[in-house]
């Protein structure tokens, strides 16, 4: 799991996506504010989409981290949380898929050109 900002209407938001272990995509939240109550927002959906994850893999920040023990403490099987920067690394390169896309088009016009984007290249 990993969020990268990317501009929709000149102003920066926060895309969140999640991957599984072989790169496929489970779920992706765009919000405009990176902080606890996205990340929380975030790992929801995904978890009701995608199901129970066994482990799920962060980045440094501090919001992810404490959702994801909010939601354990409700949990009779806790997520293994692994907070580890190099094992993020198929997410992290999958962003280059969206900043490549955002400077062909000048960056995102609406949300909606967003998910179409993201759906054709995640």
């Amino acid at each position: 799991m990993d969020e990268t900002y990317i501009k929709v209407k000149g102003k920066c938001k926060y895309l969140y996506r999640a991957v599984d272990k072989n790169g496929d995509t489970i779920d992706f939240l765009l919000r405009a504010k990176r902080d606890h109550k996205a990340a929380l927002s975030f790992f929801k959906k995904a978890i009701k989409a995608s199901g129970n994850p066994k482990t799920v893999v962060i980045d440094g920040s501090k919001s992810n981290k404490g959702v994801l023990q909010k939601i354990n403490k409700t949990r009779a099987n806790p997520i293994n949380i692994i907070k580890e920067k190099f094992l993020n690394n198929l997410v992290e390169q999958d962003h280059r898929k969206i900043k490549r896309k955002m400077k062909i088009s000048l960056n995102f016009k609406s949300m909606n050109e967003v998910s179409q984007g993201y759906n054709k290249w995640g």
